[in-house]
């Protein structure tokens, strides 16, 4: 995908000023930002989520090859979750915060207050393409936006399911759905929209970043990396190897936190290694996972291909049929792409390591991922890794569960991201914090206005 610009608006895209512009009207009349109002669009998510949890999840296995049940628990419940939490923290959020002001400002009372962006634009992925949609809209909706939704052209039964299932539940003059592929995302950031919040892989998020420059749009960019799990020598590592093979069979480990290598020290490695093929076979009920399409078949077999390492599990991957095995590669080349970039499928690196040390040291080596997994029953160890790595979450002895804890900000640093949501941060992310002073016009002393005696000086170096 890119978003250069089109030097001239096709069929999909020439809707799109019209479309922004009703929206931008909606704003303007002040329609979204009673607490009232929004408290309704939030309440209308959970209706959709629960009574169109049949249609999601048949696009999801349309599109994903996606069961049933993790459509249910990847997909949908957390959008529900986000919606109960914001309403029932809404009010909370809102409220103006009085802060103290200073000898030399009083008497005055300060304090800030949220006010929503504007119109507010959401790029989803294709990976979980109907939650990193919703979860945005509930905070812009929460923060009381109106909001345009630009799913993924890449799930297209999940984007057509978007657009018309949407509008029947929410406010069609505030929300909108605009389907399409890259030009329509240019066309959409030509805009000069109040916010932009992409998730994707570093590359996209460029030209995304670009194209929001053209017109200071802020954005917040939900992305990726290569994110480590460290299994130290204390570690339970039947429980460790269980719950990183859950992680990685999740979605076909097309997944942003998904781990993608994992650093295991060498008196437990071979334990390690054969409690995650035991939890692979329980756990998996095919051999053959589904893959996005045949060029990420293709572009993952090209990564196995070449990691020159030794494979003890799996392997095949079928390009054509768009499937793969979860394959599992002991200690390749440190060099490989397999290691440089990020695997996004069905491929888990496990590299030998003598010590805390050298995983932590090995991790600092690329750039800093989006998540750290740490499998140990040391506080030195986790102290260890929270001080000297840094990332954007960490979960101790487990993966991904992060991602369910409203209140946590989920965001990466670096190349893994900019910015965060879920919970009071989403709302923070789609509103202004205003900042307001209020003083009285008494008194109104002669000290604080020119000409400056060396008297009036004095006094004000004391204030001040």
């Amino acid at each position: 995908m890119s978003v250069s610009a089109s030097p001239e608006p096709d069929v999909a895209t020439r809707g799109i000023p019209d479309t922004v512009a009703r929206l931008r009207a909606t704003f303007r009349s002040g329609r979204s930002k009673p607490v009232e109002w929004r408290l309704a669009q939030l309440e209308a998510i959970v209706a959709m989520m629960t009574e169109r949890e049949a249609d999601f999840a048949a696009a999801l296995e349309k599109d994903l090859g996606r069961p049933r049940v993790d459509a249910w628990l990847a997909d949908l419940a957390p959008v529900t979750g986000e919606a109960k939490h914001a309403i029932k923290k809404l009010r909370g959020w809102m409220k103006p915060t009085r802060v103290r002001v200073p000898l030399g400002v009083a008497p005055a009372k300060a304090w800030y207050q949220y006010e929503p962006l504007g119109v507010v634009l959401i790029i989803g992925p294709w990976n979980y393409p109907i939650h990193l949609v919703l979860a945005p809209l509930v905070a812009a909706v929460a923060a009381g936006n109106c909001a345009v939704l630009k799913p993924s052209e890449h799930t297209p039964a999940c984007s057509q399911a978007l657009a018309e299932i949407v509008p029947q539940y929410l406010d069609t003059e505030a929300v909108a759905v605009v389907e399409g592929a890259a030009d329509t995302t240019q066309s959409l950031l030509d805009q000069a929209m109040d916010h932009c919040l992409f998730t994707g892989g570093p590359e996209i998020a460029k030209h995304v970043m670009a194209g929001a420059a053209r017109h200071l749009t802020p954005v917040t960019l939900e992305l990726g990396g290569k994110s480590p799990v460290i299994v130290a020598a204390d570690a339970n590592v039947k429980v460790a190897a269980r719950r990183v093979a859950f992680a990685k069979l999740l979605n076909s480990g097309q997944t942003c936190v998904a781990p993608d290598y994992a650093l295991v020290e060498r008196s437990v490695r071979d334990r390690f290694v054969a409690e995650l093929d035991k939890a692979i076979d329980n756990l998996s009920a095919t051999a053959d996972l589904p893959i996005l399409d045949s060029r990420h078949a293709g572009r993952i077999a090209g990564l196995v291909a070449k990691a020159d390492g030794r494979i003890v599990r799996g392997g095949a991957i079928a390009q054509d049929a768009h499937r793969g095995q979860l394959t599992v590669i002991l200690d390749p080349q440190a060099d490989s792409d397999l290691m440089r970039q990020e695997i996004f499928g069905p491929v888990l690196p496990i590299v030998t390591v003598d010590s805390m040390d050298d995983a932590i040291e090995h991790v600092l080596q690329g750039s800093k991922p989006l998540a750290v997994y740490l499998f140990s029953e040391s506080r030195e160890n986790e102290a260890r890794v929270l001080d000297e790595i840094s990332n954007g979450g960490t979960v101790v002895n487990h993966l991904m569960y992060h991602l369910l804890v409203p209140e946590l900000p989920f965001g990466g640093v670096g190349n893994s991201g900019t910015g965060a949501y879920h919970g009071p941060w989403g709302f923070q992310t789609f509103s202004h914090r205003k900042a307001v002073m209020r003083k009285p016009t008494r008194p109104d002393p002669a000290v604080a206005y020119p000409p400056y005696t060396r008297i009036k000086e004095a006094v004000l170096r004391r204030l001040f």
